[in-house]
This record gives C-alpha cells, structure tokens and sequence, in this order.
C-alpha cells in the first residue's frame, strides 16, 4: 500500500475525462449506413515478417495510422504517440529541441539491463533514434505487446516492439507529388513559480537574516530574471515526395527539413532527412526491392540548461553601477555568474558547443516465388545500417564562470555504430477450402560494431581555433580512459511460426524462436522459447453470423516467452582499470580488477499470460478491445555482494524476479456518419499496470541503496512520509525530535514507533521511520474526438492520469529552489508562521539539513493526477471542384495548438506548472536521489505551448 498521503481525487476532472471517453455510445442511423455495410474495408496490420487481417490477429497488436499520428505535428513520433495506444507510457525526459523520449510497453521488468522497445524500420530492427525518422514518412505504426507477438523477434522484443511501416508507391499509379509543411512558435507553459523581489527580501528576514543583501542587491530591486532568458522558440517542418508506380513495380522518393529553435538561449535542432523505396518485379518469379533513410542532424547548444537563471537574485539589478548588463556579481555569500540572452548571444566564437550526426538506414530484398508450390516464397532481407555523430564544444575565458581569468577548455567525441542484417526467410501461405495456413521460416544473424572517444584540453590560445585543433591548446590535453568506448555484438536466430485459421471463426499462432548472443557466457549463450496464441471468433459462428448488431466478437488468449539479453558486451570478462602511481621517483600506470567475471551469466526471462476481448458493434460503429496480462521476469541481472577479501564489492549473476500484470481497454466509435453534413468520431483508452520486484539478490528483502523493494514496483521511493508541520503547544515535539533547532514549524513526517503507557513516544523519529513509497499511477490513458462539418473539421488529442507520485525537485532538497534561508532565489511558497500556521512549507531559517530543511525530501512529492489536452487542430479542406481546374487533387490548411489545458491536477493547481515530467530523475540536481528512469519534473528546459500553421498538398 501506498502510505505517502495524496490529496482527494478531483471528481470533476475524472467525470470530464470519462466524459470524453465513448463509454456510453449512441447509436445513430445515417444515410450513409448501407452504403458503409455494403463497402467494408478489411483493415491489415503488420505483425512482424508479415501482416495479417485484424480480425484474424491473436496476438495483443495496436496499431496506429500515419494520418493520425499527422494529427500531432511535431519533430519526433514519440510526440504523436503520447495518450494514443492502451498501455504504452510515453514519458517526457527533455523539451529539448530533438529530444527523445522514454517510451515503456507495458511497464519495465530489468533492474538494471534496458526496458527499451524493439524499434523496426521497414522490417529491418533500428539502431537509430526515433529522432532520425520523419513522421509525415510514416504510413503505419503498429505496436507488438505481448509474447506471442513480440517473440518472432526474440530477446530483441522482449520489451515490446514498434513496427514502423513507410509510405510507398502503389503499383500503376500515376506520378503523385505531395508538399506537407507547417510553420510555428514555442512560448513558455509557464515560468516556473519563483519569488519576486520584496517575497525574497521578506523571507529573508523571516529567516531570522542569516543570509543578507550583498552589496549588488537591493530591497528596491526586482528583476525577473526568466524574462532575460526565456525567449520564444520558431519551428518549421517543410516535406516534399513524389510517389508512383508502373505495371510491374512503385516507387516513392521524398526529402524533408525540420528546424526547432528553443525557448533556451542558442539551443536549435536541424534535420535533412532523405527517404526512398522501389519495389520491382523481375520476371515472373522475383521482386526486387530497397529502401532507405538517410538523415543529417545538427544540435546546437544541447549542453545549456534551463536552470542557471532560476536561483539568481531578483534584487540584483539588470545592470551593475557602470551602466552595463550584470554579469559577474554575488548574491547573499554565492559569487555568481548571471547567464541572460543577450549574454550567451553576444559570445560568438568565445562559445561553442554542436553535435553533427549522420545516419543511414537501408534495407535491401529479394524474394523469390518458388515455381511449382504456390503460396512457396523465399526472400532474403539485407539491412546495412550507419550512425555517426561527431561533437564539439568550446568555452573561451571567462566564459560563463565568475572568475574573469578562468582558462579557455575545449573538447571534441566521435562515436560510429555500424549494423549489418542478414534475414533469410521462407514463407508458405496457402487457402484449402475452408483452411488458411501461413508458414514462416527464418534464419538471421547480426551484428553490431560500436566505437567512441573524447579528448578535451585547457587554454585554447584564440577563440576562433575552438574545437577545430586542440593541438594547439597550451594547457593540459586530456584523454581518459574512460571516455574511450568500443564494443562488438552479435546475435544468431532461429525461428519458425505456423499461423492456422479454420473458417475464419478458429485462429492458433505457434512461434519457436532460438537466439545465440555473443555478450553471454559460453554455455548460455542459446535460449529457445515457445509462444502459442488462439483465437476465437464468435461473430462468425451461426448463432451470431445473422446478429445485425454485432460484427466482430472475438476471443483470444496467449501465453509466450521472451528473453532479454540485457548485458553489456564483454560483461562476463570482468574488466581491468588503470590508476596513476608514483612508483619511487617515477610516474607509471597501474592496473586493477573493476568488476568480476562471472562464467555462467545468462539471459533474463519473461513469461507472459495475455487474454483479450475484440469486439466491433453497429455495423461497425463501435468498436473496442479489452486485455488482461500477468509478466514474470526472472533471472534479472543484478550486482551480488562478495566478501571485502575478494577486493570487489560485487558480481553480476542472474538473481532477481519481478512481475508486471494490467488491464487495458481500448473504444473507439463513430457516433454521426455524414459525410455530406455532420460527421463526429471518438476514441479512447484506458490501462493499468502493477509493477512489483517479487526477488532480489540473496534472498534480500530490500535494497536501500537502489531503491529496491520487494513487493513494490520498480521505482519505488524510500523516505519519510510528510504529515504537515509542528504547530505550537504540540507535547510530542521535544520527544520525536529531540535536537537542538526543533521548532514549531519545521517539518513533521510520520512516527511508527510505539507508545508509553502514558501515550508519549518511545523514542525519537529516526531512519527506521522511513516508507516505501509506491510511485505507480492507479491509472493513465488517452482520448481523441473529431468533428466535421462538411468541408471544416475539428481534432481534440489529450491524455489523463489518476493518482501515482509525482516528483517535483523544484520544492525539494535535490535541488536549490527551495532552501527557504534566502541564499538565493526560492520557489514562491506559503511557508509557516505564527499568524499563518495551517500551511504545506516550513518557517524559513528554521532547523536545517545540510542547506534545506529537515525532511525537505518530502516536499518534492506531490498527486500526479492530471487530464490534459495536448492537441487542438482546426482544418479546413477545399472543395475537389474548385482544386480539379487548378491541377490539385488535394489542398488543406490547418492550425495546431500543442499542450493548450490542463485540468484537474493538483500540481497545477499549486505550482501553475505543467504537470507532466521534464527531466530524468538523474538531472539538474544538487543532490542525486533519483533513479535516471525516474522521470521528474526539474530544472530542465521548461514545459511548451506550440501553435502552429501548416498545409498539406497534393498533385
């Protein structure tokens, strides 16, 4: 149980979401209803090596459509996605131009190895970022989620895969040329809530002065420091392509630029991306075929934060006593460097920092139908893929630092990633009578090559070298060995799949899949796992084959196992480092053991139990999906304690378990169907997953320094749980907090000691008073609604969350911005005092813990419910009279607002902040207590609101 006490839940926030969502849907005759019935269009998805008619599916696939992920323009498909598909989690990490975000297929199951999805790119796995993909490139996503769909992919799905499909031509179609773009602005959500001036100068004297103006500030001073730094962000997407087709083949050809320029100072984000596909067919027997994206990336500035400017006094003067722009003062006891726009602006060559990335992902085929056994095709698949990325920063002297004489530094890094993809596959697909069988048989090896490095120096002589020649640096040139990375992989296969269908009413899906990797220890290194998968479609037997209202009923249930072999390479080598010494008068390097090797590590391993309900109603109005799932992961990679003789704290051995189980529920619906009038579409879903650690090394209960819990999920906190303040008169004070600077109100977390007789407290609130404290929301989920009036229609996109924890460093001790002693800048609180005593924060200067208050942890957690809409669009399309003399066949123009609401959270509500997570929890912080897969929200770049104007044209 969650003992961390959250505030109630807001009915009228859950009652709008549910709202929104097409629970209740009602069911309404149109003009165009027989029409419909009569021309039903079988939807398709692809499942891996194949596609499948959705009905026909047994496995747990969602799918999504490149026109709606088009609904969400943005730079990355991880933006598109977020809200869309039941039981895939979305989490912010960064509003950073190009940034990535996290994404989690039904909850995370390693400790320490990746709980990454599986990303495939016409067919062939992707070691790129989703960043290098352009979504109006994208024809369909399809979402692999339990083991009977994932494990035709082996351990390289065993945390879900994301089937991405591009836009091809189309046999006989004649040459088609498209021009997609929008143009737009990025504001601030909102700043973050900081103190103005006479707030700060009053808490500084609520805090009993222990820390008063410098001679730079001033009582009468008030300057809003974001207003110098925060700006506004221009975006632009611009996509051109040309797609077509002959008799006997198709092609689509296309480039796109995007640029992002950021809320932050300097930041920016430009990508030339070059896409193509051909598809051939040679004879009467082979097809031929290629495609490929190509990308260049340019990341300016991705190293400045959006932090720096929040601590910074608001009574120090925007210019010092000569009349120009403060730069180098001290605030309180800090000398500070003040970073503003105009300053970072104003460097030019004194300031560098850029990354330049260029990939490269291409896949080639052939396929092959064997005369004499029809449905009989061989085809070979060939992926050839590169990444480069090649960095550079510079700081001139002085730059950014309050000592004016500070030495110039420079660095510069390379890494190349290098994959190539051999797939060899044989496929039978045959219909007898009432019969369909569909075989696949596959033979695949890979491999991977990464190599990196980093060299930087110290007292560059001229601005204008930068980073180009650190050979000419004066100052000490720098290469650790530990900024140095190369690593080799490998991956062998085996697999084999029967998909049967008996009368379309009686599906099986058998795989047997072998993987052979080369990161594991000789002996382990092969694992073969079984996944079967029925189907029963219900709709198509003869007591509901006549049923005017139900279309599609279909039962599935599935159970599979998948592995992960989440190792780093040469782990089961153990590893050397190297230590300076001083060996009498001479300076040598010395070597000693990192970590143990261990002979016998193996894979992890997850077994999943899947079963689903699919259903479509109202000749096909509704329709809908529920799913159950339980997860068992066993064998988890974590690091076991070996005796102090050893000289090495730990071993890396197979030792641990975890468990993920949910429910899922997907909607959509059809509500008005007018296509010449009022047409209104909605959907929804709604998911829940229970994560827990069910084992850890040793037969331990807990690990403190992890954060590991059995019994409780993966990120689990563990800390006091904040009960309110100590107000004056309280008899227990002096007993539970015994020290020197306890106070009515300071801070008050919860006491789980026993009691005298006399109902006084045994002993003192201590470190065997702290919680697990379960971070999992109860719930998330999406909704989306289109309405059109003939030519005009209207997109709503949003998401929800009810309960699970919400991290904010901004009022905790991990970072600066609420030490409520007036040492610099605070969050705007409403701390306590003798005339205001029922509050959250504490009395300023009150008893303290290292530079916070005591048990500030505490203040940083917060409900995490929230319903947000994340997209408005507004489109407008023009008549296919006026555009057929023109030469058009399509022209829409639309607008975008991005991140628009919030509503029902109580972060919002206390902080005006947007309550959805901006940093990992690793990030930003002045003290680490976060997990980096625990996303925060921090003092990274700040939340966005976008608005955008676009066009979408075709002739």
């Amino acid at each position: 149980m969650n003992l961390f006490h959250l505030s109630k839940t807001n009915r009228a926030a859950l009652f709008f979401a549910m709202t929104l969502l097409p629970s209740g849907l009602v069911y309404s005759q149109s003009k165009r209803d027989t029409v419909t019935k009569e021309k039903q269009i079988e939807e398709v998805v692809v499942i891996g090596y194949g596609t499948q008619k959705k009905e026909a599916v047994t496995g747990s696939v969602s799918s999504l459509s490149g026109n709606a992920l088009k609904e969400v323009p943005s730079a990355n498909i991880t933006d598109a996605m977020q809200g869309r598909v039941a039981g895939v989690d979305i989490g912010r990490t960064s509003t950073k131009p190009g940034a990535v975000q996290q994404i989690r297929i039904r909850g995370e199951r390693s400790l320490t190895g990746s709980n990454d999805p599986l990303i495939v790119l016409d067919g062939i796995p992707f070691i790129g970022s989703l960043a290098d993909i352009s979504p109006s490139d994208i024809k369909t996503l399809d979402i692999l989620k339990d083991a009977s769909a994932t494990a035709i992919y082996g351990s390289r799905g065993a945390n879900g895969v994301i089937l991405i499909s591009t836009n091809r031509g189309a046999k006989g179609q004649k040459a088609r040329f498209t021009y997609n773009s929008y143009n737009g602005f990025q504001t601030l959500f909102s700043k973050y809530p900081l103190m103005d001036g006479p707030q700060l100068a009053k808490l500084r004297k609520d805090a009993n002065n222990l820390y008063t103006n410098s001679l730079y500030e001033s009582d009468n001073a008030n300057t809003d420091w974001q207003d110098q730094y925060y700006g506004v962000g221009l975006m632009m997407n611009h996509d051109i392509g040309v797609t077509g087709g002959s008799d006997r083949g198709n092609y689509n050809f296309g480039v796109a630029y995007f640029q992002q320029n950021g809320v932050v100072p300097l930041q920016s984000y430009k990508r030339l991306s070059i896409r193509g596909s051909l598809d051939q067919e040679v004879g009467k027997y082979l097809k031929v075929g290629f495609s490929t994206n190509s990308n260049f990336s340019i990341n300016d500035f991705n190293g400045v934060s959006g932090a720096p400017i929040l601590g910074i006094s608001p009574l120090l003067s925007l210019y010092d006593q000569n009349g120009m722009p403060t730069m180098r003062t001290q605030q309180a006891i800090d000398q500070t460097f003040v970073q503003t726009r105009r300053t970072l602006e104003s460097y030019g060559d004194a300031y560098a920092d850029r990354t330049n990335a260029f990939s490269s992902y291409n896949n080639l085929y052939g396929e092959f139908k064997i005369p004499g056994v029809e449905g009989l095709k061989y085809r070979l698949n060939v992926g050839l893929n590169y990444r480069n990325s090649n960095s550079g920063n510079y700081t001139g002297k002085g730059v950014l630092n309050y000592n004016a004489e500070t030495l110039s530094s420079a660095g510069i890094g390379n890494s190349l990633q290098t994959q190539w993809v051999l797939e060899n596959l044989l496929t039978y697909d045959k219909t007898f009578g009432k019969h369909k069988v569909n075989f696949v048989g596959l033979y695949s090896a890979e491999q991977t090559r990464f190599n990196s490095s980093y060299i930087s120096a110290r007292d560059v002589p001229i601005d204008a070298f930068q980073y180009f020649n650190l050979g000419h640096a004066q100052g000490e040139v720098i290469i650790n060995p530990a900024n140095q990375g190369y690593y080799k992989r490998g991956l062998m296969s085996l697999m084999g799949r029967v998909m049967y269908q008996y009368d379309n009413r009686y599906m099986l899906t058998a795989t047997v899949r072998s993987d052979g990797s080369s990161v594991l220890a000789k002996g382990h290194q092969w694992h073969t796992y079984p996944a079967v998968s029925v189907g029963w479609n219900v709709a198509n037997e003869s007591f509901l084959k006549d049923s005017k209202f139900i279309n599609l009923l279909k039962l599935r249930a599935g159970y599979g196992q998948t592995s992960n072999q989440a190792v780093a390479p040469y782990t089961t080598f153990g590893s050397l480092s190297t230590v300076p010494y001083n060996f009498g008068d001479d300076n040598v390097i010395g070597n000693y053991v990192n970590t143990a090797p261990n002979a016998s590590l193996g894979w992890e391993f997850s077994k999943t139990y899947n079963y689903g309900l699919d259903f479509t109603l109202f000749n096909r109005r509704i329709s809908g999906t529920v799913e159950y799932y339980i997860t068992n992961t066993e064998k988890l990679l974590l690091g076991k304690t070996l005796p102090q003789s050893s000289g090495l704290g730990s071993v890396t051995e197979n030792v641990g378990a975890s468990q993920n189980k949910g429910l899922e529920i997907s909607l959509n619906g059809i509500i008005i169907n007018n296509p010449d009038g009022f047409s209104w579409e909605v959907g929804g879903n709604l998911y829940a997953n229970r994560n827990k650690i069910t084992a850890l090394a040793s037969g331990a209960d807990r690990n403190e320094g992890n954060l590991w819990f059995v019994g409780y999920n993966i990120n689990a906190l563990f800390d006091y749980q904040y009960t309110g303040l100590w107000q004056q008169g309280d008899p227990y004070l002096n007993i539970l907090e015994p020290q020197a600077g306890a106070a009515p109100g300071m801070i008050k977390v919860l006491y789980t000691g026993g009691y005298n007789a006399d109902g006084t407290p045994v002993r003192a609130i201590g470190p065997d008073d702290r919680q697990i404290i379960n971070t999992t929301p109860d719930w998330m989920g999406g909704f989306n609604t289109r309405l059109a009036y003939k030519n005009v229609d209207l997109s709503i996109v949003g998401a929800f969350q009810k309960g699970g924890v919400l991290i904010s460093s901004l009022y905790g001790s991990a970072g600066y911005l609420n030490r409520l002693n007036g040492r610099g800048n605070n969050v705007d609180v409403d701390y306590w005092s003798e005339e205001n005593p029922n509050v959250r924060y504490p009395k300023p200067g009150g008893l303290m813990s290292g530079d916070n208050p005591k048990y500030a942890s505490t203040l940083a957690l917060f409900d995490g419910s929230f319903v947000k809409i994340r997209t408005i669009t507004l489109g407008y399309n023009f008549n296919k009279d006026v555009l057929d003399n023109l030469g058009i066949s399509n022209l829409r123009l639309y607008v975008t607002v991005q991140n628009p609401f919030v509503f029902g959270s109580p972060y919002y509500r206390h902080s005006g902040m947007d309550p959805e997570p901006n940093s990992r929890g690793d990030e930003n912080q002045a003290v680490n207590s976060y997990k980096r897969n625990q996303l925060i929200i921090g003092t990274n770049n700040p939340s966005t609101r976008n608005y955008m104007m676009g066009l979408n044209l075709t002739f």
